[in-house]
């Protein structure tokens, strides 16, 4: 067993996105002493699927109940609002609005109320009439409003879960991009790009996009592949159309909400995302292709039966990525007033979605444990809202692998309750 001043921390993270960086603030809380580094390949945090969301804080209202979507969405939506006042962020707790535009979705806009009644949301059924009461310029047969589900800016939350980080001994390491992982008995080295060697107890995987290639390099088979998929967001022109969050019925059959209204922390409104298959990891636009990332996707077999099930879904996804007339008029369906000159470009966003072998689209948040090591798998949306309740249990899982080495938290060693 290698001696304590050998490690160069008792647990490393890789990957600065907001779990990441959550694990890390959650670790210095629950240990404090407990030397942490973070490792993100990028030039600072957020640059990927926490920077480039819509930024709702989500109710938890579509997640089944006991899943753990349900429980750390519920808990962590609003210890997100309060870690957002305590820290002076901007936020907002709007509510919104799910709308149905055809009879057809009635029941399954039945369903998400007694849903959110089970969870214990403040949940209210509208009629059209009502609909106009909170959203003037929308139109629908029949809403719900979920009071609870809220804005903020989850880039800045990452950085406030970094400089925490920081301020109670933490490193978090920039442009360190991890090229291999050499787990031992005594724990791990991870070889980074420039060269540098750094040594662990525990290793914590939390690189999102790159998950399963984390996973694969540290020797574990994570039983699923990463799929890409790209959300593309236009901005609203006009923003006065809308005055807050609107969604369609979600099919249940995908996990993804549809194009939806939102208005953010600074007053803008941003619509979408659409749903459309990336040609690699980081692909935001249609002409980022990275060959070997591309055949990872082609060659798993679960990505074959996606298209296979949902080719019909997929292609409807992909005209509207294709057209900007097709997109307008999926948004007409809620906004009837909606222009294509209303319709800015905005940023797109990539979803790291896991697929099973099978084809089965993991629904739920994934972490799973090796030796020395916890692999967050499966963390898309919510995870941004979720994130304080995610970094506990990871972190949680973390610290007890490094018990394992024989390691003690400081502030235990000196007799200070943690």
């Amino acid at each position: 067993m290698m001696k304590h001043a050998a490690y160069d921390c008792d647990v490393l993270v890789i990957g600065g996105g907001i779990v990441g960086l959550s694990t890390a603030y959650a670790l210095t809380r629950a240990a404090p002493g407990t030397r942490v580094t973070v490792l993100e390949k990028e030039p600072g945090p957020a640059r990927h699927q926490t920077g480039r969301n819509s930024g709702v804080i989500h109710s938890g209202i579509y997640y089944p109940p006991g899943s753990l979507k349900a429980r750390y969405a519920l808990r962590g939506a609003a210890e997100m609002v309060e870690f957002c006042a305590e820290h002076g962020m901007a936020h907002a707790v709007t509510g919104k609005l799910i709308v149905a535009t055809e009879r057809s979705e009635l029941p399954r806009l039945h369903a998400l109320v007694q849903r959110g009644r089970q969870h214990g949301l403040p949940v209210r059924e509208l009629g059209p009439a009502q609909i106009t009461e909170y959203e003037p310029r929308v139109r629908g047969l029949a809403a719900i409003r979920v009071g609870t589900t809220g804005v903020c800016d989850f880039a800045a939350v990452a950085e406030r879960f970094a400089a925490e980080t920081r301020a109670a001994g933490g490193t978090i390491r920039y442009g360190s991009e991890v090229v291999s992982i050499d787990r031992r008995p005594w724990g791990a080295a991870v070889l980074l790009a420039d060269g540098t060697v750094v040594r662990a107890r525990v290793l914590v995987n939390c690189a999102g996009l790159h998950c399963d290639r984390v996973a694969r390099l540290a020797g574990d088979d994570p039983g699923m592949r990463i799929v890409p998929f790209r959300g593309e967001y236009y901005e609203l022109a006009r923003p006065e159309l809308v005055r807050g969050l609107v969604y369609p019925v979600p099919d249940p059959a995908f996990p993804f909400l549809g194009v939806h209204l939102t208005r953010g922390h600074d007053g803008g409104v941003h619509v979408g995302p659409n749903a459309v298959p990336a040609l690699a990891r980081e692909g935001y636009a249609w002409p980022v292709v990275r060959p070997r990332e591309l055949a990872d996707t082609l060659a798993w077999p679960g990505t074959w039966q996606i298209a296979r099930r949902h080719w019909r879904y997929g292609a409807g996804e992909v005209r509207r990525s294709l057209s900007k007339h097709a997109f307008t008029a999926a948004v007409q369906r809620l906004l009837p007033d909606v222009t294509e000159a209303d319709l800015r470009p905005a940023p797109a966003g990539v979803r790291a979605q896991a697929v099973l072998r099978d084809g089965t689209l993991v629904d739920d948040f994934l972490i799973r444990e090796a030796p020395h090591t916890v692999h967050v798998l499966n963390a898309p949306s919510p995870a941004a809202t979720a994130s304080l309740p995610i970094g506990r249990e990871v972190a949680r899982r973390a610290l007890l692998r490094a018990r394992e080495t024989g390691w003690r938290p400081p502030a235990v060693e000196s007799g200070h309750c943690v």
